[in-house]
């Protein structure tokens, strides 16, 4: 550690300092449980004592990794014996709502779940949601951009930030809490810092876009007898709900009857002979003719061969079954461990070819090897599990190899909702074009110059990062 401890808890109270045991009893990856291994966290209360934490870091060149809810998936709240965490956990208020202009103004460290109660309770939603809404937190959210399931009707995190508030490196707060739908006053500050993964600054505060509510959900679980169906019914019912479509969830077979006929973690509502299984949400607000409208589109599917099985949740019980099969990521790691999670995007028409040949790689080359995938397809999302015994650095090497380097000609994503971290730092350019990260690089010497936050993340301070792996 660079910096003084008696200097930070100066500034936030010696409480608000931890060490040693306090900190080593705290998680820093939620798959591993791996201890988290700063030398020490620093918890400010508000954004004048970040401000002043981060110009006291700066000054003694401090590094710094920030810490939310720690419920992502590329570790990107790994922390060095000489770097310092600074948690927004006490960060949580929830500061302002305002019902006519729909917006919701909160501090960065508010959990996803408490910002959608409060949005209920003022008769409006907060559309973004994901498995992980008890423990992620809206700055992590808008630190990685976070998609979920959605993502489909109402977009990423970026389309949910009206404005928003972040710290910069040498403590310079940047404030713009736009609170309009039109603000084209120059440049559009607040998306450097969506999806910058707390390389570019440490957001504080935000201004949340609100919905109007949607209070009927119409919730079914079906059977798709073929690829082409299963795109087939995604324009299908994309068509005949008329906007109303609110998640299109898929299961490849290998994941559906490994969660319920294998593991015996849930009962399969459907028989786990189909290649493939839809999770099929549409939200609406007038009951009667909304589920009419749903039930219609379904059996049209039927008549049409797009579906060849289905069941209808008729009760927030039912709903919930049948969205922890798709949800069961634990049940993912008790089965597969250890496995290698993997979250790319390509085009839906790529999505067949890719993945069959995926696990024909696999297969080839770790005969007992396990393919696992799942994803919200409507958003072009695929989240793929590999599991094949073994967990050593170079095992890993060679899966990343075989699911990151078909994407380059697919035009694909190595991430598409989880972020870079250190995870997936030397695949980046299988996604980003080599002038595409000079000015990557560019940005974070301009805001970061002395490369204190959350270095080694996303590029690294001073790095290279290829397309090879290597």
């Amino acid at each position: 550690m660079h910096i003084s401890l008696d200097a930070l808890r100066r500034i936030v109270g010696s409480s608000n300092v931890l060490t040693g045991e306090d900190v080593s009893a705290r998680q820093a990856d939620w798959m591993t449980g791996a201890a988290c291994r700063a030398g020490a966290i620093v918890r400010p209360a508000d954004t004048d004592e970040l401000s002043r934490v981060m110009q006291a870091c700066h000054a003694a060149r401090q590094p710094v990794v920030t810490h939310g809810g720690l419920t992502g998936l590329v570790h990107g709240g790994d922390a060095q014996p000489d770097e310092l965490v600074v948690s927004l956990e006490r960060m949580t208020a929830i500061e302002a709502l305002d019902e006519v202009g729909c917006t919701l103004t909160v501090q960065a460290g508010a959990p996803l779940q408490r910002v959608q109660e409060a949005a209920v309770e003022a008769g409006l939603q907060f559309p973004l949601d994901l498995g992980a809404r008890g423990s992620c937190t809206i700055g992590g959210n808008i630190a990685t951009n976070a998609g979920g399931i959605r993502v489909i009707r109402y977009g990423m995190m970026r389309q949910q930030v009206l404005g928003l508030e972040a710290v910069l490196a040498d403590g310079t707060v940047i404030s713009s809490l736009n609170r309009m739908l039109k603000n084209n006053a120059g440049f559009d500050l607040k998306q450097l810092f969506i999806g910058s993964e707390g390389t570019l600054g440490i957001v504080t505060r935000a201004v949340l876009r609100l919905q109007p509510p949607t209070p009927d959900e119409q919730t079914a679980l079906v059977a798709c007898p073929s690829f082409d169906a299963l795109t087939g019914l995604l324009a299908h019912m994309s068509k005949s709900l008329g906007g109303s479509l609110g998640a299109f969830e898929v299961m490849w077979q290998n994941h559906y009857r490994l969660l319920t006929e294998t593991s015996g973690r849930h009962t399969p509502p459907i028989a786990v002979e189909h290649p493939f299984y839809v999770i099929v949400a549409s939200l609406g607000s007038e009951a009667e003719r909304h589920g009419e409208q749903f039930n219609h589109a379904l059996e049209t599917a039927l008549e049409r061969e797009l579906i060849v099985d289905a069941v209808v949740a008729h009760s927030q019980t039912q709903r919930d079954a049948l969205w922890a099969i798709r949800e069961d990521i634990e049940g993912l790691i008790q089965t597969l461990a250890p496995l290698f999670t993997f979250d790319v995007s390509l085009p839906i028409a790529a999505m067949s070819a890719y993945t069959g040949q995926l696990e024909r790689a696999v297969e080839r080359c770790w005969p007992q090897g396990r393919l696992v995938v799942f994803g919200h397809l409507g958003d072009g999302n695929l989240h793929i599990s590999v599991s094949v015994g073994s967990a050593d650095p170079d095992t890993r090497h060679a899966v990343e190899r075989l699911v990151y380097e078909p994407l380059a000609e697919l035009g694909g994503s190595v991430s598409a909702e989880h972020g870079i971290g250190t995870e997936k730092r030397p695949w980046l350019g299988i996604s980003r074009s080599a002038e595409e990260i000079r000015l990557m690089h560019t940005l974070k010497h301009a805001l970061d110059p002395l490369g204190l936050l959350n270095r080694h993340k996303v590029l690294g301070h001073g790095s290279t990062t290829t397309s090879t792996g290597n």
